[in-house]
């Protein structure tokens, strides 16, 4: 079978946790192929061949063996391929404040009653990425109204995975030669600028479709 099937991944060690998220994705009536693993690890082996249209990590699934990521380059890393939802320990939110604010991850606080917050997200999240790669078919006239969000989001999420895992050995320079450092700092030069015009299109793109509107 030469198609890649599409699904929400759910990263998660507890099992309980795994598992009422599976049941409240159902209630939502969410439509996706889901995945489950344990291990940042395990999902990632999993996304050649079910493509994530959104990630839900649980704290639990970090620093569970040696040699595992962390939470903060974890959620870097998963950027990378689709819109993140972490649920974490309410003072990890300080850390993971550069990823949320950059739209490229949803932040959930670990306490009572999380998982139904979790599932509305990632099926928000799965919706916005399937419309967003609809669109790459369309015709200017034919692009929906939330095209502006969609691709703040969308292009976003890559961006933002550069631009953290080039902080992150940013961040370790004085093991690095001067020609990295300098590399490594136009890289970082590049996606801020290229983030910003994305932002500057979309919010463009929100404005004149606003203005568009009948009366």
């Amino acid at each position: 079978m030469n198609s890649i099937s599409r699904a929400i991944h759910i990263i998660s060690a507890d099992s309980v946790v795994a598992r009422s998220c599976l049941g409240e994705l159902a209630t939502v009536g969410s439509r996706y192929e889901v995945q489950v693993a344990s291990t940042v690890e395990q999902a990632r082996d999993g996304f050649a061949r079910y493509a994530p249209v959104a990630i839900f990590l649980d704290e639990s699934a970090v620093n569970v063996a040696s040699g595992d990521l962390a939470l903060e380059p974890a959620v870097t890393l998963l950027t990378e391929y689709a819109p993140v939802v972490v649920a974490a320990a309410p003072e990890q939110q300080t850390t993971l404040a550069f990823l949320i604010t950059s739209g490229a991850v949803d932040f959930v606080s670990r306490t009572s009653e999380f998982l139904p917050i979790v599932a509305g997200m990632l099926e928000r999240r799965a919706q916005m990425a399937e419309r967003f790669a609809g669109t790459l078919h369309l015709r200017g006239d034919e692009f929906p109204g939330d095209f502006g969000e969609i691709l703040r989001h969308e292009v976003n999420n890559p961006l933002t995975g550069i631009l953290g895992n080039t902080e992150l050995l940013l961040a370790r320079r004085d093991r690095l030669p001067p020609v990295a450092i300098e590399r490594l700092e136009t890289i970082a030069e590049l996606a801020v600028r290229l983030r910003e015009t994305v932002r500057r299109l979309s919010n463009a793109w929100e404005d004149d479709h606003e203005q568009a509107r009948p009366v």
